[in-house]
């Protein structure tokens, strides 16, 4: 026996009132935005009647001046805004007023194609930026007549934001919408011209048509309260949006201090409108100094990102990488995936594709300044080198661009100055080289007169000098740069292939036999402190240097990681000694054990102190070298 399957389709029960206390009280964070969502909503239906009136003119009824206007009554606390545009019939304050997230944008838009929708600057997608009202008014209404319909045809839509609305037929005159808000008690700040003027100049400045708001007029005594008069409030023109032709350096300038709220101008900019595939306006600029919180990875940071024109975030982090987080700057783009309320990016593959092609465009930016304003480079490299320095170990993709931006002190130079670029230090190589040698320290005056440096000298090499606390980390992500491979001087047993003739690895090879039975006497005295000992062939002058491990963390790294509380692994040196030195031929000839010991160990704290290493025990150091300055002077 079978049983037969009752199956049926439901729609689910919606609670419209707790529906729409969610959303008035959840979905935006800050209360002024209702203002940027209602001017957007009557921009998109001045773009409306834009289109329609392209082939139906009669539309416009004799008024082609298309603005919104903002005004406001203190006594009665209420704000009203009104637009000349398309305006609603009844069954559309029906369909989008009382049905929530109807967006008539997104219809509207789904019923354009191709240059149309480029040109649009429609901005609304979702349908809810009207019921923001709610969050700062306890009752909202709605005058409005579509364009075209008879002037008995208008209509009034009232709602307490409760999940009912009232609506009845009127008689307008004028095409479009007007909105009054009836504020709340606590929110009357906003029936203010003052405080609406500032939040129309911060969201929506850049609307491409004029927002009014009353002139404020004192009535002189006496006098009849002078005839209404109105002022254009916003800019009306996206700097951005503008051809590169048509707007003048010193406009740029002026924006720039606008946006990163600077007194100086900037260093550079880079302006560029991107059309095909994916569609965007961006503006970045690279500021002539470093604000004071640079270094604070968690300060807030990021461009100003505008929606057809509507500014949406101040701090827009998707699209930059964190090297690069001093740059200021717009990005305009009608393709992103916001959330509702507008202040949250998704996470999309269409960010991935504008973030990789601003970091190419401010990197492209950074190369001309080096290449036409040397001078200019070298104040950005002060202000901003060392965040740079984060760059190749947190974006691959563009390693060797950053590195041709780096900037390093060398020993060609005597101030220590970080001028020296990779190209330049490559162009000056002896013939024959084919490593890029660099040394790392605390201080310019420590690496500056390094033991390490002395066969370079001899020899004519520059040697790269990185002093800054970042340097060994950066040099670790940094490989290798125009098929040249980094050295570091100071690591491992060096190297200068083919910058040593033969005749001079025969000789040192000889000179390392010879010296066999001394290099086991010192391992023997020195014991645990090192992890090899061997005759060096990059000493000219010094007696002896301590060299790192190939494998083993540098100072620097030691320090870092040390200060920051983790445990460092234990790791030992490597004892080069110059052969050539008398103090090693002196030690050589020492019969007393116990006197090797001692000035084996004292040679061994000296290398750790001219390598500007801190003495494991200070104390015997002394104790030792006061013993054999008594023996000395006797």
């Amino acid at each position: 026996m079978s049983v037969e399957t009752q199956k049926e389709t439901l729609g689910f029960q919606t609670e419209v009132k707790q529906l729409l206390h969610l959303m008035i009280h959840s979905l935006y964070s800050n209360k002024e935005i209702f203002l940027r969502e209602l001017i957007s909503n009557a921009s998109d239906a001045v773009d409306k009647l834009r289109f329609e009136a392209l082939s139906k003119p009669e539309l416009l009824e004799g008024g082609a001046e298309l603005k919104i206007r903002v005004s406001f009554d203190k006594d009665a606390k209420t704000v009203t805004l009104e637009d000349n545009g398309i305006g609603m019939s009844r069954e559309d304050a029906i369909t989008h007023l009382g049905t929530i997230a109807k967006s008539g944008t997104a219809d509207f838009m789904k019923n354009l194609s191709g240059d149309q929708k480029k040109d649009s600057h429609l901005i609304g997608q979702f349908g809810v930026g009207f019921y923001s009202a709610f969050i700062v008014a306890d009752k909202v209404e709605v005058f409005s007549r579509r364009a075209g319909l008879d002037a008995s045809e208008g209509v009034h839509w009232a709602s307490k934001g409760e999940g009912e609305f009232e609506i009845a037929t009127i008689d307008k005159a004028d095409r479009g919408t007007r909105i009054v808000l009836h504020l709340k008690a606590a929110e009357d700040e906003f029936a203010d011209g003052y405080r609406l003027r500032n939040i129309i100049k911060k969201y929506s400045d850049h609307i491409a048509l004029p927002i009014e708001l009353p002139k404020e007029q004192a009535a002189v005594e006496g006098e009849e309260k002078p005839a209404q008069e109105w002022e254009v409030v916003n800019r009306a023109s996206a700097l951005w949006t503008r051809p590169r032709t048509e707007v003048k350096d010193e406009e740029y300038q002026e924006f720039y201090k606008h946006i990163a709220h600077d007194y100086e101008n900037p260093l550079s900019w880079s302006h560029n409108k991107v059309e095909g595939k994916l569609e965007y306006s961006s503006l970045l600029y690279v500021p002539a100094h470093a604000p004071f919180d640079l270094y604070q990875r968690e300060a807030p940071k990021g461009l100003k990102l505008y929606v057809q024109r509507v500014f949406v975030m101040d701090q827009a982090e998707s699209f930059l990488p964190l090297y690069l987080r001093f740059i200021k700057g717009v990005v305009d783009s009608n393709d992103l995936s916001l959330n509702v309320s507008r202040e949250i990016l998704q996470k999309d593959p269409i960010i991935d594709s504008m973030k990789s092609a601003l970091t190419k465009r401010v990197l492209d930016m950074l190369e001309k300044l080096a290449k036409n304003e040397p001078e200019q480079y070298k104040g950005f490299w002060k202000n901003f080198g060392q965040v740079m320095k984060e760059g190749p170990a947190e974006d691959f993709a563009n390693k060797e661009k950053i590195a041709g931006l780096l900037r390093f002190a060398s020993t060609q130079g005597d101030d220590g100055e970080q001028i020296v670029s990779l190209a330049e230090y490559l162009a000056r190589a002896k013939e024959g080289q084919d490593k890029i040698y660099y040394l790392t320290g605390e201080t310019y005056a420590q690496v500056k007169n390094s033991p390490h440096l002395e066969v370079f000298r001899k020899k004519g090499i520059e040697v790269l000098l990185l002093t800054d606390r970042i340097d060994e980390w950066l040099m670790s992500y940094l490989s290798e740069f125009d098929g040249k491979t980094f050295v570091d001087v100071a690591r491992g047993d060096l190297d200068l292939g083919n910058l040593d003739s033969e005749e001079e690895k025969k000789e040192a090879e000889e000179v390392a036999k010879a010296k066999e039975g001394l290099v086991e006497r010192i391992k023997t005295a020195l014991g645990d402190a090192v992890s090899e000992v061997r005759v060096s062939h990059r000493l000219t002058d010094s007696p002896a240097i301590l060299a790192i491990g190939e494998q083993d963390l540098g100072m620097q790294m030691r320090q870092i990681l040390e200060a920051s509380g983790q445990k460092v692994p234990d790791s030992k040196p490597i004892f080069e000694f110059n052969p050539a030195h008398p103090l090693i031929e002196k030690l050589d000839g020492e019969q007393s054990e116990e006197r090797f010991g001692d000035l084996s160990h004292i040679l061994f704290d000296q290398a750790a102190l001219a390598a500007g290493d801190s003495l494991k025990d200070p104390a015997a150091y002394v104790r030792r070298l006061n013993k054999l300055l008594v023996e000395l002077s006797v």
